[in-house]
């Protein structure tokens, strides 16, 4: 493998500068498909917490909001505007550092990057949509009152965001709360932060007003909790962990202050005996579960294969997986590259050699790749004989593990497709478009695919539900996350109310 290019070495952007972190402390960065020392980040703590805050609460009410809390929706779409076009500009860059801080494949690192971008300009759009619908009038039942709406940012919000697609996911938060008028303080995860402090060059570059986007590195009980608890942060956001997420509503329900909350999920993938092309449907069951390294919190990693096509199904499945190219993930062609942390990659082994102690088959993978002697690489692994009580099929692994069970029945998929804790997503195959329509409204999740799995779209809803969360991102539902619903009535009459009796004149 190339030796890695220098990195940048980055301090905390707060209030449109950077500086170091008030402790001095600095976190290593290791690139998990070397595990070469290839930099580092502040970390940051509660210290430098409140200095990011204070620097969103200045930028969300100075001169009144007029800048921009109270701007117009089009004038902070220019900026967003601004920001997707240096994204474009820098689309190679910032997939490299994307590759080297988090082991995905190049060709998935550049996907990212062009999504961040559409997504910047997606919220400049919404964000100048905003000022038509701003007075929206409700229809009353009386003529001596008139309502309108109006929605108004929440205020400062923290949002705290995950390893597995770093820039990806802190856009999601970052471009809907801009857009909305919110300011912000983002703390990404300490395994991959590389590209997110390298959007704060990007806002100093587009001249984004300073405090509006505040950027911290850092653990997260250092720096993620102190955000969660600040009384001047108004809302916070945040996608990780089932366990990380119970910490963060517990912190913020002693103010009362609103959460949204994109956890975990073990999402299942159903597939029925009636699809004519077996290797199109093996494709998406890879693809939803190796893909990102299957580092994704959709992936559907309970494949449930009706029992009339399961033998043929895994053959092929087997088949496509060994084609895999696991290599340097900045290799052309590479499809599987590292995990993102070495702990990471132990937690995966561990939960590999748990399914095969509890009597489960692994039908293929489970190690690391032979021709791989450095780096956190682990080969995408099949599970089967797998029962619904063994950890396998509860706990969700975050890495590139898919676990098969059989069906007989309809009625049979749904049960097994419906037994987890989670509710994120889920998905159907089959040739019959009315049995997927029937099956996508009974299986509890936030999110569906009919024949195919994982396709995520700026302009669609996306959460999920019982304990993988709830509130919903991107769409004009990510915006909504950020807004407050004003009612606005006045009395309209030149006529007394009339409720209380005039005093009489003397």
């Amino acid at each position: 493998m190339a030796a890695p290019p220098a990195i940048p070495r980055r301090g905390l952007f707060i209030g449109g500068g950077w500086r170091e972190p008030a402790l001095g402390r600095r976190i290593p960065v290791i690139n998990p498909a070397t595990e070469d020392t290839i930099g580092d980040i502040p970390a940051a703590t509660a210290e430098d917490v409140e200095l990011a805050v204070a620097a969103a609460r200045d930028a969300f009410t100075r001169d009144g909001g007029s800048e921009w809390s109270r701007a117009s929706g089009a004038a902070r779409a220019k900026y967003l505007n601004a920001i997707a076009a240096k994204i474009k500009e820098k689309i190679t860059y910032l997939a490299l550092l994307e590759t080297l801080d988090s082991g995905k494949p190049k060709d998935e690192a550049v996907a990212d990057m062009e999504d961040v971008a559409a997504c910047f300009e997606y919220y400049a759009g919404l964000a100048e949509a905003l000022d038509g619908k701003q007075h929206a009038p409700i229809p009353l039942p009386m003529e001596n009152f008139k309502s309108y709406i109006l929605k108004e940012p929440i205020g400062v919000v923290g949002l705290i965001t995950p390893w597995n697609y770093p820039l990806l996911m802190a856009t999601w938060k970052v471009a809907p709360s801009l857009a909305a008028g919110c300011t912000a303080v983002l703390k990404p995860s300490e395994l991959s932060s590389l590209t997110c402090l390298e959007l704060g060059v990007i806002c100093e570059e587009v001249g984004l007003p300073s405090g509006v986007l505040n950027i911290i590195t850092g653990l997260g009980p250092d720096a993620g909790a102190p955000i969660a608890s600040h009384p001047n942060v108004d809302k916070v956001a945040f996608t990780g962990s089932t366990e990380t997420g119970k910490r963060i509503m517990t912190a913020a329900a002693q103010m009362v202050k609103p959460v949204s909350l994109e956890l975990g999920g073990k999402s299942p993938l159903v597939i029925f005996d009636d699809v004519a092309d077996i290797d199109k449907a093996v494709e998406w069951a890879m693809f939803g579960c190796f893909f990102n390294g299957g580092q994704v919190c959709s992936a559907t990693s309970r494949l449930l294969l009706h029992e009339n096509i399961a033998a043929k199904f895994l053959d092929r499945f087997v088949e496509w997986t060994k084609n895999i190219k696991i290599s340097d993930p900045l290799e052309e062609g590479c499809r599987l590259g590292s995990v993102v942390s070495e702990g990471q990659y132990e937690k995966i082994k561990k939960f590999v050699s748990t399914a095969r102690a509890e009597g489960a088959t692994i039908l293929h993978g489970g190690d690391r790749p032979k021709h791989l002697s450095k780096g956190f690489f682990i080969e995408p692994t099949i599970i089967t004989d797998v029962s619904t009580s063994m950890q396998i099929w509860r706990e969700e692994v975050f890495g590139p593990v898919i676990c098969v069970k059989v069906f007989k029945t309809e009625s049979e998929a749904v049960e097994l497709a419906n037994d987890t804790h989670y509710g994120l997503a889920g998905g159907v195959i089959s040739d019959d478009l009315e049995r997927c329509e029937r099956i996508a409204k009974v299986i509890h999740s936030g999110i569906m695919w009919i024949n195919c799995s994982q396709p995520t779209l700026v302009q669609a809803p996306w959460g999920g539900n019982k304990r993988s969360g709830f509130g919903r991102e991107l769409g004009e539902w990510g915006l909504e996350n950020y807004l407050s619903v004003k009612q606005v009535t006045k009395y309209c009459s030149d006529e007394l109310y009339g409720w209380y009796q005039r005093p009489s004149k003397l």
